[in-house]
C-alpha cells in the first residue's frame, strides 16, 4: 500500500496536511521514505561558527572555570602581598590599588560581554538541540504507531483465519455427526 504524507497527517497527527509545519512534513516524509532522521546538531553547529565565536566561547569557558578563578585569587593574593608588604616604600601599586581596581574593570568590561555572547550562543544552540529533540521523538511516535497499526492488522488477520478454520471446524464435526446418526439408524 502507497502512503502519502496527506494520509499519515490525517491518521497519525488528525491534521490536514496544509496545517502541517515543514518540520511535521520533513518528518512523516521519512516515515514514508523509512529514512533516519536523528543528526549530530553539535557537529553541525560547530562547523558553522566563525573564529570570534570560537575564541568567544573558549574566554567564556576559561573564565568560568574553578581554574580561573582559583588562579585570579591567587593572582590578587600576590599583587596585594607584593603591593603591601614586599614592597613598601617602592611600591608601583600602593593601597587602594588604584590601578588594580583599573585593571579589573577593564578585564570585567572585556569579559562581561564576551560571556553573554556565548550564552546567547549557548541559547541557540539549546533551540536547535530542542527542536531536533522534538523531530526525533514526533518520528518516534510515528514509528510506534504505524507498528500498532501493523499488530492490530496482523491479529485481526490471525483472528479471521482463526474464525475460518473454526467454520470449518464446525462443519467438519456436523457432518460427522449426521455420518454418525444415519449410520445408528441403519444399524
Amino acid at each position: 500500500m502507497h502512503k502519502t504524507v496527506a494520509d499519515l497527517a490525517g491518521r497519525w497527527l488528525t491534521r490536514k496536511p496544509d496545517a502541517l509545519t515543514d518540520l511535521e512534513h520533513r518528518v512523516l516524509q521519512s516515515a514514508i521514505d523509512r529514512k533516519a532522521i536523528a543528526k549530530n546538531t553539535a557537529k553541525a553547529y560547530k562547523d558553522r561558527q566563525s573564529f570570534g565565536e570560537r575564541l568567544a566561547d573558549s574566554i567564556a569557558r576559561v573564565g568560568g572555570s574553578w581554574t580561573f578563578i582559583l588562579s585570579f585569587v591567587l593572582f590578587l593574593v600576590v599583587w596585594t602581598v607584593a603591593n603591601v608588604y614586599l614592597l613598601r616604600t617602592d611600591a608601583f601599586d600602593p593601597y587602594p590599588f588604584i590601578f588594580l581596581n583599573l585593571v579589573l574593570s577593564m578585564l570585567a568590561a572585556i569579559q562581561a560581554p564576551v560571556i553573554m555572547m556565548s550564552q546567547n550562543r549557548q541559547t541557540e544552540r539549546d533551540r536547535i538541540d530542542a527542536t531536533h529533540d522534538y523531530e526525533v521523538n514526533l518520528k518516534a511516535e510515528i514509528e510506534i504507531m504505524a507498528l500498532h497499526e501493523k499488530l492490530d492488522e496482523l491479529r485481526h488477520q490471525e483472528m479471521m483465519a482463526m474464525r475460518d478454520k473454526l467454520s470449518e471446524l464446525t462443519e467438519m464435526m456436523q457432518r460427522l455427526e449426521a455420518r454418525l446418526a444415519a449410520s445408528d439408524k441403519a444399524g
